[in-house]
């Protein structure tokens, strides 16, 4: 009978005077009883499947085109059951609705049928087969129930709480935060089943709470014997041998420039004019003199991808016995170095530069905030730095040069703020400080900057293998909305005719209408929101957000593996070693690494994000009942989100909006009042009362202060507590 029926469906659909139709409309048609729906639901996605139905993207069903392609991808899980699977090299990712999700967990490799309408914007799929698992362990809370206990995950990516035996919990008790192993992944009848690999302690202890995270995110904690070894015997101080065939820059002004804490100190800087010549040197650590590649040292740095900083500690890419010791370019120590060495003319354009191996002796340890105050005439200072006191004001000079040449060429520079949250030494926070950037921070991102778009520009016409730092262009149909959307605010972005793309100059001119504006938050962010991340690539395809064609990371080798890769090449041509073998051998591992990297910034990304929220959590628990103005920073079919000027943000849930039924409006950003017509929009300045934190989402409850009716002399109703 199924088989009878499928072929009624393929008749009807390939008849010369059928007209597409939905899965209901078809039910209608074909006069399908309500509780023989779910079969015709079934027999329709075989059909899909096998190739002799299509759906069109209004959810149409048509003539199939042969058996369709099998799509494989990442599954991204959500709290609420649905997900997402992305798929490389497909734009958009696929919405999986959670009667489609079929027992896939966060991070599975799955195959998908496309078996629906465009959800939104959205193509809906199911997983029709789990390919590989890609998640075996989790972090969690245990509670204990009797002859059993179970596991609530800290990933809301996953719904589903772990079962554990009572006697595969370790002693765990309810309370403690555990690592637990999945034994097995369960079904649609049964929970995940799994076995406690490691109690982390009480969730109230001391540290537990950063500790959780980290091994949420698989992050290595400390290095193998074997790795610590092998970084302590090449650690040895720069020997006559280390500085042969190198270019001797020892006697040349030099300085590092870093925040007060810094370590781990990778570039020095140092400047000179001849004339109406700029000499710039960009000097940065030869890692790669002490990482060998295939070392074991090397294998650990790639695996790694990058140091993480969280909150309370760094987890380095390479062991302190180099990353602080023997790599770090501190003050008064002879150092193997990458130099590039550029000449600028007047306009700061570079107009001939040397890329060489070097030996360096930084000649003064600077922190921004020192380097600023000899900038801004402090007379302390400028007595303090007499000696570097000239170079400093002529890095500033070249600086501005260079910037003003970047941002006529279109760059844009998106400068929300940023925080340091302070923590005691239990770890709790006590407060959180906002983090400016000032002409010192800006004068080193400048300068690295130029430098790693000068060696990229070099090894690109070199056409040797490379590993790219890429940022693609915006989606045009992001683009788009957000045309349509600032133009209610009499703004406007030129988009190209056509294929609807739009030069980064035009995103940059807009940013610099809207300063000073009153919605200049509201619009920075939807425009944020437009771009692409930036990743590591073999291909160089340029960089959007920096306006420039030819862009790398060659400036931070000691916490980033991509840097360190391209020293080692950077190298190799200097010596002549580059022959076809080697080049070979780069173009067979580049483009692993280059995704593999791409993959643990993002990973580090996330942590970074996770611990930073928590601890913003938990500092708000001190300012349950307290007023603060925020700006709305978010808004949702579920709440809005407010953010305050220490960068904490909280979200209002819609539930408690008080006097009025508030409906969701997606193409404009705003909360609306169906009886009242009161509106909520991003950018909006109001104010709050914090309600609550939860420390399980990392989140923070806000309500709106009461109000009462106050004019401000503009006519506008004042928030007060």
């Amino acid at each position: 009978m199924h088989e009878k029926r499928k072929k009624v469906i393929c008749d009807l659909v390939k008849d010369q005077c059928y007209v597409p139709m939905k899965e209901k409309e078809l039910a209608m048609f074909m006069q399908v009883k309500p509780e023989d729906r779910g079969e015709l639901k079934k027999i329709l996605s075989e059909l899909v499947e096998e190739g002799k139905l299509s759906v069109t993207e209004r959810g149409k069903y048509v003539k199939g085109r042969g058996v369709p392609e099998k799509l494989v991808g990442t599954f991204i899980g959500n709290a609420r059951g649905f997900g997402f699977v992305e798929i490389e090299g497909r734009e958009q990712d696929l919405f999986i609705p959670e009667e489609g999700v079929n027992g896939a967990f966060n991070r599975d490799t799955v195959a998908v049928r496309l078996s629906g309408p465009k959800q939104g914007k959205r193509q809906e799929a199911e997983v029709t087969q789990i390919i590989s698992r890609g998640t075996t362990s989790l972090v969690g809370i245990y509670q204990h129930a009797g002859n059993y206990g179970f596991v609530i995950p800290d990933n809301e990516k996953f719904a589903s709480d772990i079962f554990v035996p009572k006697e595969r919990s370790k002693g765990a008790v309810t309370g403690h935060k555990v690592v637990v192993e999945l034994t097995d992944y369960g079904d649609l009848s049964k929970n995940p089943e799994g076995r406690v690999a490691e109690i982390l302690g009480h969730v109230n202890d001391p540290g537990v709470d950063i500790l959780s995270i980290v091994k949420g995110f698989e992050l290595p904690l400390g290095f193998s014997e074997k790795v610590i070894n092998q970084a302590k015997r090449v650690a040895k101080d720069v020997s006559d041998k280390d500085r042969e065939g190198r270019k001797d820059l020892r006697n040349v002004t030099m300085v590092t420039i870093d925040g007060e804490d810094a370590k781990d100190l990778d570039d020095a800087v140092s400047l000179s004019k001849e004339g109406d010549q700029y000499l710039l040197g960009v000097h940065i650590a030869d890692v790669t003199n002490y990482v060998q590649e295939n070392s074991a040292l090397d294998h650990e740095a790639l695996e790694r991808g990058t140091s993480v900083y969280l909150v309370d500690r760094v987890i380095p890419m390479l062991p302190h016995a180099l990353s602080n010791g023997i790599c770090s370019l501190n003050m008064g120590e002879d150092r193997l170095a990458l130099s590039c060495l550029m000449t600028l003319d007047q306009k700061g354009t570079v107009i001939s530069y040397e890329i060489a191996e070097t030996v360096i002796n930084v000649d003064r340890r600077m922190s921004y905030t020192d380097v600023n105050r000899v900038l801004t005439g402090d007379e302390e200072a400028v007595k303090a730095y007499e000696d570097l006191a000239p170079m400093f004001l002529l890095m500033k000079e070249l600086a501005d040069l260079v910037r003003e040449r970047r941002r006529s060429r279109g760059s844009i520079d998106f400068d929300f703020p940023e925080s340091k949250i302070l923590l005691d030494e239990d770890g709790v926070p006590i407060s959180i400080k906002p983090y400016e950037r000032n002409a010192a921070t800006k004068i080193i991102e400048d300068f690295m900057l130029l430098a790693n778009e000068t060696v990229a520009q070099h090894f690109y016409w070199m056409e040797l293998p490379f590993v790219y730092r890429t940022h693609d262009k915006p989606d045009p149909e992001k683009i788009l909305k957000l045309a349509a959307f600032i133009n209610n605010f009499g703004y406007h972005i030129k988009v190209k005719s056509g294929d609807n793309e739009v030069h980064p100059k035009e995103i940059q001119k807009l940013l610099g209408k809207i300063e000073g504006d009153a919605h200049e938050a509201l619009i920075s962010r939807l425009t944020l929101r437009s771009m692409k991340k930036a990743q590591y690539t073999v291909d160089c395809t340029g960089h959007f957000g920096l306006a420039c064609q030819y862009y790398c990371h060659f400036t931070s080798p000691i916490r980033r593996y991509p840097d360190l890769q391209i020293h080692r090449i950077i190298k190799e041509q200097l010596r002549g070693r580059l022959l076809e073998g080697r080049i070979e051998h780069y173009q067979e591992i580049l483009p692993e690494v280059a995704k593999h990297s791409s993959e643990m910034e993002r990973r580090a990304d996330e942590a970074e994000r996770e611990t930073e929220k928590l601890k913003k959590a938990q500092y708000m628990e001190g300012k349950i009942g307290e007023v603060f103005e925020g700006v709305i920073s978010g808004i949702t079919a579920w709440g809005i989100y407010v953010e305050l000027p220490d960068t904490v943000e909280g979200m209002i849930h819609v539930s408690k909006i008080e006097g009025d039924y508030y409906l969701y409006r997606e193409e404009t950003y705003e909360m609306v009042g169906r009886d009242t017509g009161k509106t909520y929009k991003l950018g909006q300045k109001v104010w709050i009362m914090v309600d609550g934190v939860d420390y399980l989402q990392k989140s923070i409850d806000f309500v709106f202060a009461p109000e009462r009716e106050e004019s401000n002399g503009e006519g506008r109703k004042e928030a007060c507590c």
